[in-house]
């Protein structure tokens, strides 16, 4: 007798089940994109207890007649693909024709759903089906799920708490809202309303429904084009950053993603604008031909392959560090009053404001700010970048506890780190001469010997070009041991020693394997931070308006190289406002 069987439908299922229903927030996920699928504008989720006892999703959408109603619960049953060459060109979120049979094989169901003529219902327990009669004619799908995993305790025991189950539904809930704003959502939990979008389809309007306003006022918006891709979207002030990846929200063709290379690219644009441990907002939409992309290497379609990263990689760091570089980035000192009304922020004319200026600035041919940038994110022109802040004359007026600048023009009063501030002046001057064409070497009057170990000397030893590329003048002197007889005029004079061991150790420490511009990028941080004066170090009148003048004439005055704030605004309104002067 035969061993290998054929498995029935229902076990067949119930295994599909353990990988596409991993918890309350697939559920929700698999319903919610079967919505938008069909052409739905309002979308409302009803939970209990987090999903673990209800998840109910209506839908106003084209609906099903009788009998797609009844193939829908079938395996692989569905309207998205019907030969192999629809596999290369999938634009819908669904396709499989899993997701369905799946939920039902281990729970509930309640189907009901209309076209407009009669309605169909259609209840399913344990993927068989109990009922099947006419109901109301409410044009849309109604689709509950209760009894979830009652024929799988070992999974119904771990689902997590309701706390947990209801965040991640919430979060789902919140990205998908985010990559249809013309789409109104709700979700509610126990009949406490959670989340709401209005379906309005303006991004910026549903960041604000979802993060608030001290969030959404602090968010600029970014456009980008190539030949392969478009890619729009909202990016944050680096004052407002998260310390985690989870707002780093991106969608591939409105389906969302998770992918660590487009994360990647967000954050190398935000180099030195933010500390390595935080992350920023961002909210980013990539269209692009649908043979680009692979969305079928996992049951939840997250995780997507796509071709020409290095094209996309480019595209999104250029875009970013485009609009960083054109906006005035100084953090102000207070925060707005909470209780202001979204109502009062016309998002139509602040789109319509940006775009003008943006045209603006494209066709005066005198406007230095203006930056263009070909498709492989090379600048075509020479950059200047933040034109407010070198408008800027500060003055200095004092100095608080040896570390902060107190500075003034006739707008606001400036608190400036004087060490992070030096630390970007010295940064940037580095790395130009790190760039440069031309390596000015300077001779050393006492010579410096460093000794290494084994292992060092030999890691060093097959890196000797690059240091003599940097301006170093060097040779072997004895056993593991190196002599250096000149060094790169960029280096601070009496930190010589020091400079040299810190650029050893970042060879050693394996940065050679970086490529050429992120190994200078490592010498300058390193460097600039040994150069800059420290706090609790009081600096001469003269000293601060200096310092003062470098750091507004640097490209990205508002951070540091590690990513601190050096500058931070209080307006003289909002000095007026501190004191009472104005009460409103």
């Amino acid at each position: 007798m035969s061993k290998i069987k054929v498995m029935s439908e229902n076990l067949a299922n119930k295994i599909a089940a353990g990988e596409v229903v991993e918890k309350c927030a697939s559920i929700v996920k698999e319903l919610c994109e079967n919505s938008i699928d069909a052409n739905s504008r309002i979308i409302d989720v009803e939970l209990e207890e987090g999903g673990k006892k209800k998840i109910k999703v209506v839908d106003d959408g084209i609906g099903m007649d009788k009998e797609d109603a009844i193939l829908a619960f079938q395996r692989h049953a569905t309207s998205k693909l019907y030969k192999d060459d629809d596999l290369f060109f999938i634009d819908t979120l669904g396709f499989r024709g899993e997701a369905l049979p799946s939920i039902a094989s281990v729970s509930k169901v309640v189907l009901k759903t209309s076209m407009g003529k009669s309605g169909t219902l259609i209840e399913i327990e344990g993927g068989n089906i109990c009922k099947n009669e006419n109901c109301e004619a409410r044009v849309g799908t109604s689709i509950t799920i209760t009894k979830l995993f009652y024929n799988t305790p070992a999974r119904l025991k771990y689902l997590k708490s309701e706390a947990s189950e209801l965040a991640n539904c919430v979060t789902y809930i919140e990205r998908l809202a985010l990559a249809n704003p013309n789409i109104a959502f709700s979700l509610s939990n126990d009949g406490h309303l959670v989340v709401k979008t209005s379906g309005s389809g303006n991004l910026l309007k549903t960041i604000h429904e979802i993060y608030g306003l001290n969030v959404s006022e602090k968010m600029l918006e970014i456009k980008g084009s190539n030949d392969d891709f478009d890619i729009y979207g909202y990016v944050c002030k680096p004052e407002i950053l998260k310390s985690n990846r989870n707002h780093m929200i991106t969608f591939v063709n409105n389906r969302v993603v998770k992918n660590n290379e487009i994360n990647k690219a967000i954050n190398d644009a935000y180099y030195t604008y933010k500390p390595d441990i935080k992350y920023p907002i961002v909210i980013l939409n990539i269209l692009t031909d649908p043979t680009l992309i692979d969305v079928n290497i996992h049951p939840t379609k997250q995780d997507i392959k796509i071709g020409k990263m290095d094209v996309l990689y480019n595209l999104i760091v250029t875009t970013i560090k485009n609009v960083l570089y054109k906006n005035l980035l100084i953090p102000k000192a207070l925060k707005d009053s909470e209780n202001v009304s979204y109502d009062k922020i016309n998002t139509e004319n602040i789109a319509k404001n940006i775009v003008e200026e943006e045209i603006k600035e494209y066709n005066s041919e005198a406007n230095s700010n203006q930056i263009e940038f070909d498709l492989s994110g090379k600048s075509l022109e020479p950059v200047v970048v933040n034109p407010e802040m070198k408008k800027l004359k500060l003055y200095p007026v004092g100095l608080a506890h040896g570390t902060y600048i107190i500075a003034e023009d006739e707008n606001a009063v400036y608190l400036i780190d004087q060490h992070a501030a030096q630390e970007r002046v010295n940064y940037e001057r580095n790395l130009k001469s790190l760039q440069s064409a031309e390596i000015n070497t300077t001779s050393l009057l006492v010579p410096i010997t460093i000794e290494l170990s084994p292992s060092e000397m030999t890691i060093v030893k097959k890196e000797e070009e690059k240091l003599r590329s940097l301006g170093f003048d060097f040779s072997l002197f004895g056993i593991n041991t190196y002599i250096f007889k000149g060094h790169p005029t960029w280096l601070r004079q009496g930190y010589e020693e020091e400079s040299i061991r810190k650029i050893l150790d970042l060879i050693i420490g394996g940065v050679k394997s970086i490529d050429p511009v992120k190994f200078n990028e490592s010498i300058a941080i390193t460097l600039a931070c040994k150069m800059s004066i420290k706090a609790n170090m009081h600096i001469s009148n003269e000293a601060m308006e200096e310092l003062l003048d470098e750091l507004c004439a640097c490209d990205n005055p508002y951070n540091c190289p590690h990513g601190r704030p050096t500058i931070i605004k209080f307006s003289n309104y909002d000095l007026e406002r501190m004191f009472k002067r104005v009460m409103n």
